[in-house]
């Protein structure tokens, strides 16, 4: 992989959503990897060490939601970048887990993808 290409989780449970934002993810040249739920994300985060960020929706079915595996990923992998975002809630920081951002849905293609190539030069910084 590139150094220069963010490896990126959507987790986004609405097919069509999901669909939509991988494309427009790889168009602008990130690597993008998917998952359904919170608990396929884990999988996928077990089996793909090249992940830098994930983009998670906060409302989702399974055993947990967005912000909780926010919280999950973060005890074990405090060095990934987290997004999360929700069509229905409005997060404040202070409702946030520790270094996670949040972006509201409808949101703007180019201000995630500033958002994660952002978040990827602080790590490099």
């Amino acid at each position: 992989m590139n150094m220069n290409t963010e490896c990126v989780l959507v987790v986004e449970d609405e097919g069509l959503i999901r669909m939509n934002l991988v494309a427009e993810l790889e168009d602008a040249g990130l690597k993008v990897l998917e998952a359904r739920t919170a608990d396929e994300a884990l999988i996928v985060l077990d089996e793909n060490s090249d992940v830098g960020t994930i983009f998670t929706d906060i409302d989702m079915p399974g055993s947990m939601n967005g912000l909780d595996l926010a919280k999950k990923v973060r005890q074990s992998h405090p060095q990934m970048s987290i997004i999360v975002t929700s069509g229905f809630l409005k997060m404040s920081k202070d409702e946030l887990p520790p270094e996670v951002r949040y972006i509201g849905k409808l949101y703007d293609i180019a201000d995630v993808v500033r958002q994660i190539r952002e978040l990827a030069s602080l790590k490099i910084a």
